[in-house]
């Protein structure tokens, strides 16, 4: 409306006015023409891309369990953000393109070793340089995670504790169930939350991941309840697990929980419940597809 104004003013008798008007006019257009080229060129790039890695020769169980990941929902939260350095919402133009080939299914290995293990090759898909256990780079990733979630979690007005558990029970036992502690969240009792990233390709699971989308996420949450409940039940806790895949697919539990802290948050906030959902989904996601494509930029 302001444009159109703008135009409709310049329209007066004067030859100075009319000019002005042919002036602005010619640099909108150009301007126009120029965002629609280069996102056709885009557009190019990436179906070319994507036929590309489609003749991979994945066995059907990869091909399947990517597709399922990959078309979960949230998954693609990290490509309809609206980058912004201030607010953490972007990515470096290099970790970009090798989260969009990866992404893809496009080679990032360049046929190298793994810098840090080198009797590993990586493989084309990223696999290894996403559940390497050398370099660092998974905790570095589950330590991002859980520091977002922490920041919007304290939006949402929540009484949070980070890393908590160790030595407190009767085992004596350091592990610490609580990646995060939440205090009177779940009818007026703590909740731990235990985030863990898996990876969908990984060998002993991937006939389940290709067959049934979340099997994977659903086996994590099973063995984390296994391994939590009953310290968590000492402590009067609620062990809750958030798992999230390697490509952004939440696990059921995580879904659910992520939509009480979205819903919560759209209260504190005033905001309407879409965008809080929207706000706290894209983060995670931005934060971990940036975690990935920095795990494999350090190994190739």
């Amino acid at each position: 409306m302001l444009l159109k104004t703008r135009l409709i003013s310049c329209s007066a008798d004067s030859p100075a006015s009319r000019d002005n008007s042919s002036g602005i006019r010619r640099r909108l257009l150009i301007r126009r023409s120029t965002s629609i080229s280069q996102s056709v060129q885009l557009m190019s790039h990436l179906i070319f891309a994507f036929s590309t890695a489609s003749r991979h020769n994945w066995s059907p169980s990869v091909a399947r369990a990517r597709l399922l990941s990959v078309s979960a929902p949230h998954a693609t939260s990290w490509l309809s953000v609206i980058p912004s350095t201030s607010q953490g919402l972007h990515l470096d133009p290099i970790e970009f393109r090798v989260a969009v080939k990866w992404w893809l299914g496009l080679d990032t290995s360049q046929g190298s070793q793994c810098a840090f293990c080198p009797a590993h090759s990586l493989d084309p898909l990223g696999h290894h340089a996403l559940t390497c256990k050398c370099g660092g780079d998974a905790v570095l990733r589950h330590n991002a995670l859980r520091d977002t979630l922490v920041h919007f979690l304290h939006r949402a007005h929540a009484s949070v504790q980070v890393e908590v558990g160790a030595g407190l029970f009767p085992d004596h036992s350091q592990s610490r169930p609580a990646d995060i502690l939440l205090q009177n969240w779940n009818l007026g009792r703590p909740v731990a939350l235990d985030i863990s990233v898996v990876s969908p390709l990984n060998p002993s699971t991937l006939a389940e991941a290709g067959a049934t989308f979340g099997a994977v996420l659903e086996a994590t949450e099973s063995r984390k309840h296994q391994a939590n409940d009953e310290k968590c039940s000492a402590l009067g806790w609620v062990s809750t697990p958030l798992a999230v895949d390697s490509y952004g697919a939440w696990g059921k539990e995580a879904t659910l929980f992520l939509a009480q802290v979205a819903a919560r948050l759209a209260i504190h906030k005033s905001l309407p419940k879409s965008q809080a959902s929207f706000d706290l989904f894209s983060n995670l996601s931005i934060c971990l597809i940036r975690a990935n494509a920095r795990a494999i930029l350090r190994r190739v």
